[in-house]
This record gives C-alpha cells, structure tokens and sequence, in this order.
C-alpha cells in the first residue's frame, strides 16, 4: 500500500536533509582540515544549495499546477467547459482547488447541455407553430425567424440578415399596413385565390441593451370559419325548434278539419284541396327544416383507413366521373361515409354545373403528408361574390337548393383536420380542392 507523505512531510524531509548536510561538511572540514571557518563556510555554501534544491523540488509541481490552473481558468473564458486540472500527490491545499475547479467546470458543462437541450427544444417548438414569428434588430435586420414567417415573406427561403422594411414592401397590401401599424389588429389576405384572414401583433422590447422588435402573425381563417359554422348552427337550431313547434299543430289542425267536414256534412268543392295543400306544405318545410337540422347536428366524424382504389371504385357506382392520375398508394384515415358524402356532393355540384359529363374529373395528388382530391368541371365557373359566399349556410344560386351542401362538405373536411378550396379553372370550369392529413387525428366539429 503506497504511503502518501504530505507537502509539509516533504519539506521537512528535505531541510533536514539539507541541514544534516551542511552540519556532516562543517565538521568534516572543521575537524579533519583543523579549519572552523573554512569548515563554517563549506557548511553555509552546503546549506543553501540545500535550500535552493530543496525549494526548486517542492514548487515545481506546485508551479506546473498552477499553471493548469490558469489554462484551465483561459479554458473557461473561451466557453470551453471540457478542461480539468489535476494537482500533484501531496499538495493537499491545492488539491482542493482542483476539486473545486473541476467541479465548476463539471456543474458548467452541465449548464450549458441542459440549456442547449431548451433552447433546441424552444426553436423546435416555434419552427413548427402556424404562428409566424419575425425578431428584428434595433438595425431594421431580421435576426431571427420560424418556418410560417419564411413560408408567409419569402416562400419558404432565409430571411435572416434581411432588411424587414424590404420583406414588408413586398407582402400583400393588407399585411403591409398592418405590420406599419403601432397597434395589433386584422387584415384580410388573398393567397392563392382564397382570402385568408390574420392577426398582427408587435412587441418592442431591450435585449443586451439594444432595442428589437417582434412580429407575432397568426392566421385566423379556421377560427373565424369555425365560431361562423357554430354561430350558424345554433340559428338554424333555434329556428328549427320554433318551426317544428308550429308546423306539427298545423298538420294535426289541417287533419282534423277534414275529417270533421267529412262527418258532419261533407266536404265542400275546393276544400279538400285546400287541406292537402296545407299537409303538403307543411310536409314539405317539415322536411326542408330537417336537412338544416342535420348540418346543425353533424356527427364527429370516425376515423378508419380507407383505400384508395377501392373507395374511387365505389365511388364510380354511384356518380360518374373521369379519374386523372394513380390512386394513393398509402390508405387514407378519414370517416367513410362522411367523405364519401363530400366527394358526391361535390361530384354532382360538377355535373350540375353545365360542363358536360366526360369534363367532370378526380384527380388525386399525394405526399408524404396529406392527400388532395381535386373535383373539376368546364361549367360556367363561379362569379367573385359566388366565390367569396359559396361556403356560407343558406347561400345558393340554385332555384330549389338549400344552400348547404358545400358548407356541410367544409365542415365535414375540417372536421378531419383538412381544408376544402374552391376557385375559377384558368380556361373555363371550378375546381374544389379537398386536402387531408395523412396522419392528424379528426378534429373537434
């Protein structure tokens, strides 16, 4: 087992060596030479080479950690937290020193990997929020910014080192006065031939000293959709319980008053149709309140994998169509019966377009995210004010229509986590897309 003698043992050690040296040369010489002075002095000069050696011995080690110690300590104003010093047997003083380095360094290193690990989970958090975050510097600079805002300035590209003022004149009018306002507030927004509505905000706040701004856009448009459907839903609710309240009497009356006519003295020329006109009527708006009444109840849709070649197939059985392009190759997770309904839908809005039957199309584009059914015609095509209400309840420009079959196919959509878009065929024709996730869950109605 190895002894370990303490700095202060080896000093000790080594000036009584030094000692017991220079007393043996003084009275060697003293006694041997008969001189005592000659014999005091060669013990002196033996002396403090003792001393000096002995000194150089003991601060070598010491001098070599110290100077780990101050590379260590250069080592940690660089950032570097990999450094670790190590002190030489015996020197218990500096021994703690290095524990307590080493310590420091270990705690520091420790630090800086569990904030690397926020500050990686934090960007991976932002990069992928639908709200589009815009840091600039007190210089005009784009310093920082998430994949919505690159998707939204610059379709998709780097924004960083920008100048915010050249992104900001090239957004759409809106946006533009929107974002040179001190105050939050919406703008409406015309993306691909869809209006999107946004909310901008602005915050300035002092970060190392020096003032930065940030933008904040979030894209509105499912919200207001939604809380418009849900405010839609509940009228038709109200005024479908109202109805229904007064058309039930209205039959039972209309009944009796036929077959009291009938027992008491007949029924008059005429009057008898008038009592069926009334059932009829009444028939007829008891059922027509009932379509208003499904939308209002829409069921959460249930999810299952649905094939593609298979669904188109039995799609065909029940209106025609022509398919461009391959089936997806990978299952689809929505509800079957409820996509099945939009496709029929929006298939027969096609055909009732005017177009003729063998321009009515399905086409479905897949990648690795989502699936998109596009339903085309070459119809008359739709007028801007058609465009901007066609998925609003109540509205149609059919004669005998409801105005419900689009904003039941948007709602069943979204209902999925998807989207549905309508616009104008460049050469004549609508075309409606329907987008689905691959992978989302179905969302709330």
């Amino acid at each position: 087992m190895a002894v370990r003698i303490s700095f202060e043992g080896r000093a000790a050690a080594l000036v009584g060596v030094a000692v017991a040296a220079a007393v043996a040369v003084t009275a060697y010489v003293g006694l041997r030479l008969q001189a005592p002075l000659l014999g005091v002095l060669a013990g002196l000069a033996v002396g403090v080479l003792g001393a000096v050696l002995s000194t150089h011995l003991l601060w070598r080690p010491q001098r070599r950690a110290l100077a780990a110690l101050g590379d260590g300590l250069e080592r940690l104003a660089d950032r570097d937290f990999s450094a670790g010093v190590g002190a030489p047997p015996g020197l218990d003083a500096l021994d703690g020193i290095a524990d307590a380095f080493n310590t420091l360094t270990r705690v520091m290193r420790d630090e800086r990997l569990t904030l690397f690990q926020r500050e990686l989970l934090l960007d991976t958090v932002l990069q992928a929020s639908p709200l589009a975050l815009l840091l600039t510097s007190s210089g005009g600079r784009v310093i920082y910014s998430n994949a919505s805002a690159r998707q939204l300035f610059n379709g998709g590209a780097k924004v960083e080192g920008l100048a915010f003022d050249a992104l900001r004149s090239q957004a759409p009018d809106d946006l533009r006065e929107a974002l040179e306002r001190d105050r939050d507030g919406l703008c409406t927004v015309e993306i691909d031939g869809q209006h999107e509505v946004y909310h901008v905000s602005r915050r300035a706040f002092t970060l190392n000293a020096r003032q930065h701004q940030l933008y904040q856009i979030k894209q509105l448009t499912a919200e207001i959709s939604r809380q418009e459907v849900s405010t839609w839903k509940r009228v038709i609710r109200v005024i479908s319980h109202e109805l229904n309240n007064s058309l039930a009497p209205m039959r039972s009356l209309a009944n009796s008053g036929r077959t009291l006519l009938k027992a008491h003295q007949g029924t008059p020329d005429g009057l008898e149709l008038v009592f069926d006109t009334i059932v009829e009527r009444a028939e007829h708006l008891s059922g027509f309140i009932q379509s208003y009444a499904r939308f209002a109840k829409l069921p959460s849709p249930r999810p299952e994998a649905i094939d593609g070649e298979e669904f188109l197939r039995r799609l065909a059985g029940v209106v025609s169509f022509r398919p461009c392009g391959a089936p997806p190759q990978r299952p689809v997770t929505a509800d079957p019966a409820q996509l099945e309904q939009v496709m029929i839908n929006l298939l027969k809005n096609a055909h009732e377009s005017g177009s003729s039957a063998d321009q009515v199309e399905l086409e479905l584009l897949e990648d690795p995210h989502r699936v998109r059914l596009l339903v085309r015609d070459r119809g008359q095509g739709m007028s801007e004010e058609t465009l901007r209400s066609a998925l609003l309840p109540f509205y149609s420009t059919k004669r005998t229509g409801t105005g419900l079959g689009l904003p039941l196919c948007r709602e069943i959509v979204e209902a999925h986590g998807g989207r549905l878009r309508i616009h104008n065929r460049i050469e004549g024709g609508v075309e409606v897309m329907v987008e689905l996730p691959y992978t989302a869950a179905a969302a709330k109605p």
